[in-house]
């Protein structure tokens, strides 16, 4: 009986002297810890060496072939079939859909003296529209933008610039939509599409255009085209979300009454979507947008052109005043489409008496837009707008001025934070990727792939690294690399300390997040005006301009997965004794992991396609090489080699820091 009683006891104390003796499993931390302690190591002994490095005028074979391509796609173009009955027929197409719209609103050059429908028919017509799909709020904030870009001085920028916008949207839409609905009916379809506009996402705003005017020239229709690839995204996952989500029990039902099932798609799905469908549309014209104003560097007219030439002249009181109009007009637009979308349950809350109203109003509006068209169409003080654009002089001489001051008085604080980030962080950074053999850079970053997103992310990585070595731009690669890991590391700092903020105060994120929303809205371009006017043509002026615009996404990010922790958790951790401190480290942050991850995966796409956009500025590396590539004919090859390096530096980026996302919220 003894024996048997003392049994057990000796079993149970066994087991935790076995679990003891089962290994540990080393931390990620730690293993990240000992990559980059091996790299350091290295890099002391071997630097210097097989660091793949080219001189800026030096081309490899594989930028000259891709001149001697281009070359002899100009000598064969209106000659090969696939040419002459393919790509230039898309691009007649598109050239004559932009004419088309420009004539309408604008003035190209070489056309008739006064467009179809001049400033006051326009100005009408946007008050009308902003009225009838949003509200009168809207249709004055609609009428307020468009009259402030002709007292800028800037009506017939403004005009090309929302002619080639509209232009790339119906042409986005008109593929996007059928796409989208086609993705939220077939699962089949839906992980087809998925993979492709995961790439097209990923690319940064840059890399589209080089391409694109191999095959389409110059011009108008490439930056529509190129527009239309990055803006069709958005509207083709949020159409497909949109129908994903449509009510089964609501489908199950029209099905059991008979309908088809293109009436359930017409009468059910479609209607119980719209909102978020044209929620879908408003991303689109923001993506639109911005597009439109970088295909400046393609020669597409517009705002973007301004600020182009204005940047390379470092003429930030033209940019400025440029820039501001390109904001004026996103504001505009985002307004008005948001309003569209939150229209249909505005009226279920109004008074029938209104509603009764609206459509003899919505009537008599038609017919005064219709007047002041025709107005505009007949008479030339109604064409062209009144004024020599005194205000927006006084806007680029006011920010001139104020440019100066700031050189003038902050000049010691501005060159201070750029000295402690440039040296402290920048170049041994650069130093350590530049300066290291390429291999063991490749290995160090297969390895953080492992060990980050596992085995599928180092496939990716390893194949990323081997392309990026054979495009002949290594060093330049690197460069831009350490600029957008410095860049992103500033990012998630003021992303964590924000966010978390934000995450536990709703006040603050009331007060905070309409900034982050009108931050976003904003081109890139536009981002690179101030930050030129504080800290000159250098690199740091791109990552400045890079973080300014990545952060508030990475703010919201972090907010929402911060307030996602249960209350309960917290309040449990109160009532264990922890302060405000050991909350925030110790539960909310950990708890809040896949949204830390996320954060950073879109943290790490804006930043690159901000600091390649700095090119222009003087970030020099793959953003030059691109710009470069578009002004001198022999570097083209070149630019297109560093178009498809920034392609791989995205790719890789997105799918290590989305395995990890995956990781941490398994």
């Amino acid at each position: 009986m003894t024996v048997a009683l003392e049994q057990p006891e000796q079993t149970e104390a066994a087991a935790p002297v076995a679990a003891a003796k089962e290994p540990r499993r080393v931390s990620r931390p730690l293993v990240i810890g000992a990559i980059l302690v091996v790299w350091l190591v290295l890099f002391a002994v071997l630097r210097g060496k097989q660091t793949l490095s080219l001189a800026a005028a030096d081309l490899t074979s594989l930028h000259r072939w891709i001149n001697d391509l281009n070359d002899s796609v100009g000598a064969n173009r209106n000659s090969n079939p696939l040419f002459l009955y393919f790509f230039n027929e898309i691009r007649l197409v598109i050239d004559n859909l932009v004419t088309f719209v420009q004539h309408l609103i604008s003035q190209p050059s070489g056309s008739r003296p006064v467009p179809q429908i001049g400033w006051l028919g326009v100005v009408g017509l946007a008050g009308y529209v902003s009225w009838a799909v949003g509200n009168w709020r809207v249709a004055l904030l609609a009428v307020a933008g468009f009259t402030f870009f002709g007292l800028q001085g800037l009506w017939q920028e403004s005009m090309d610039t929302l002619a080639l916008t509209v232009s790339a949207v119906l042409v986005a839409l008109l593929f996007a939509i059928p796409l989208g609905v086609w993705a939220g009916l077939s699962d089949r379809f839906n992980r087809i599409i998925t993979p492709f506009l995961d790439f097209m996402q990923t690319m940064p705003t840059f890399v589209y255009l080089a391409p694109l005017t191999l095959v389409f020239l110059i011009g108008g229709a490439s930056a529509t085209i190129a527009t239309v690839i990055y803006a069709a995204p958005p509207a083709i996952r949020i159409t497909a979300h949109a129908i994903r989500n449509v009510p089964h029990t609501t489908v199950e039902a029209a099905d059991s009454l008979g309908a088809t099932r293109r009436q359930t798609l017409l009468k059910v799905l479609l209607p119980m979507s719209k909102r978020t469908v044209v929620m879908g549309v408003n991303q689109t014209i923001m993506a639109a947008l911005a597009m439109v104003t970088i295909a400046a560097l393609i020669d597409a007219p517009g705002l973007g052109k301004t600020v182009v030439q204005a940047l390379q002249s470092l003429d930030v009181g033209t940019a400025f005043n440029a820039g501001l109009a390109i904001v004026v007009m996103a504001i505009v637009l985002d307004r008005v489409t948001t309003a569209a979308s939150a229209r249909e349950e505005q009226a279920r809350r109004s008074k029938n008496h209104f509603l009764k109203w609206r459509r003899p109003l919505l009537g008599a509006g038609a017919a005064i837009a219709a007047v002041l068209a025709y107005l505009s169409h007949t008479y030339v003080w109604a064409a062209d707008f009144p004024g020599d654009g005194t205000i927006g002089s006084h806007i680029a001489s006011a920010a001139d001025t104020a440019t100066t001051w700031a050189q003038d008085h902050l000049s010691g604080l501005t060159n201070a934070v750029r000295d402690v980030i440039t040296n402290g962080l920048l170049n041994p950074f650069q130093s350590l990727l530049t300066d290291s053999p390429w291999w063991l850079v490749a290995a160090v970053l297969v390895a953080l792939a492992v060990v980050l997103g596992g085995w599928r992310a180092a496939v990716t990585t390893a194949v990323c690294v081997g392309l990026l070595v054979g495009t002949g731009v290594w060093s330049d690669g690197m460069t831009t690399l350490a600029s957008t890991l410095v860049a992103t590391v500033l990012v998630m700092v003021l992303g964590v300390v924000f966010g978390v903020w934000m995450g536990r105060s709703m006040l603050v994120d009331r007060l905070i997040r309409p900034t982050l929303d009108a931050a976003q809205v904003m081109p890139p371009f536009v981002y690179l005006v101030p930050f030129l006017a504080l800290f000159g043509a250098t690199r740091f002026t791109a990552i400045v301009a890079a973080i300014v615009y990545a952060a508030p996404v990475a703010m919201k990010i972090i907010a929402d997965g911060i307030r996602a922790v249960p209350e309960t958790t917290v309040e449990a951790a109160m009532s264990a004794g922890c302060n405000t401190w050991q909350i925030i480290t110790k539960v909310q942050l950990p708890m809040s992991r896949s949204a830390l991850t996320l954060a950073t995966n879109q943290g790490l796409i804006y930043v690159l396609s901000m600091v390649v956009v700095g090119g222009l500025v003087g970030a020099g590396a793959l953003g030059y090489d691109v710009v470069a590539g578009f002004s001198q004919g022999e570097l083209y090859g070149k630019g297109l080699a560093a178009g498809l390096a920034i392609v791989l530096l995205g790719v890789m980026f997105d799918r290590i820091t989305q395995a990890a996302a995956r990781r941490a919220s398994a």
